[in-house]
C-alpha cells in the first residue's frame, strides 16, 4: 500500500510538536468516559482543551481530520493503512495512540494490538480511561510486549492501582504521588526530551503536573 493510499483510508498522523513520536488524534467529544468526566469538577478531563477548541483552526481543519480518523477505524484496510503510515514515518521508533480521544471498543483495541504485533520494532504507548474495554480485551489475548497500555486516573490527585498490574498515569498539583515517576516536561520546555517513561512498561506510574 502506498502512503497516498494509506492517507486516503486512515487520514494523516498527528504530530505533537514536543513529543518524539507521531500520534493519531480522535475527537474528544467521542470519548466514552472522558466526555462525561469533562463535566466533573476536579477530574483530569475538566476543561479539556480539545473540547474547548484549544487550537485556533480546530473546527475548520483539526476536528474534521479527527472525525475522518474515527470513521476510518471501521475500514477493513485500516490496519494495513496504519502500518504503512507508522512504519514510513520519520519518527518510527515510538508511537503514541490518541493525543486526543480514546478507545472506542474492544475491536478497536484488538486492531491496535495487531498493528503492534506487525511492527515489533516500534514502541507503542496507549493512554486510556476505558478500563472496561482493556479488561475485556485482556480476556481474549495477551498484550503485545511493545504496546504499553497505561490506565489513566480519572481525578486530579488520584493514583489508581489494578489487580492486573497494568501501568498507570496520574495528574498532580502539589506533590508527586508516592512511588510515581514525575513527567519532566515542565522543566524542559514542556517537551519529552530524552525521557521515554510513558513507553516503558517497567514504570508503574507516570504523574503529570497539572498546568
Amino acid at each position: 500500500m502506498t502512503k497516498k493510499d494509506a492517507i486516503a483510508i486512515a487520514g494523516t498522523l498527528s504530530e505533537p510538536s514536543k513529543m518524539p513520536a507521531y500520534s493519531y488524534g480522535l475527537p474528544a467529544a467521542e470519548c466514552i468516559t472522558g466526555a462525561k468526566l469533562a463535566a466533573v469538577k476536579g477530574s483530569v478531563c475538566e476543561g479539556c482543551y480539545a473540547l474547548k477548541g484549544f487550537y485556533s483552526v480546530y473546527k475548520k481543519t483539526i476536528l474534521p481530520a479527527q472525525y475522518k480518523r474515527l470513521e476510518s477505524i471501521q475500514n477493513p484496510q485500516w490496519i494495513e493503512a496504519m502500518i504503512t503510515l507508522i512504519s514510513g514515518s520519520k519518527k518510527a521508533a515510538f508511537f503514541r495512540w490518541h493525543d486526543s480521544g480514546d478507545l472506542q471498543s474492544v475491536e478497536h483495541l484488538e486492531k491496535i494490538a495487531i498493528i503492534a504485533d506487525r511492527l515489533p520494532a516500534v514502541k507503542f504507548w496507549l493512554p486510556t480511561r476505558e478500563y472496561a474495554i482493556v479488561n475485556a480485551f485482556l480476556k481474549t489475548r495477551a498484550c503485545p510486549e511493545n504496546l504499553v497500555i497505561r490506565l489513566s486516573a480519572h481525578m486530579v490527585g488520584q493514583s489508581v492501582k489494578f489487580a492486573s498490574g497494568m501501568p498507570t498515569s496520574s495528574v498532580f498539583t502539589d506533590s508527586v504521588p508516592a512511588g510515581a515517576r514525575e513527567c519532566p516536561a515542565r522543566f524542559q520546555g514542556n517537551a519529552c526530551g530524552d525521557c521515554r517513561a510513558c513507553w516503558d512498561p517497567n514504570v508503574t506510574e507516570v504523574s503529570y503536573h497539572k498546568h
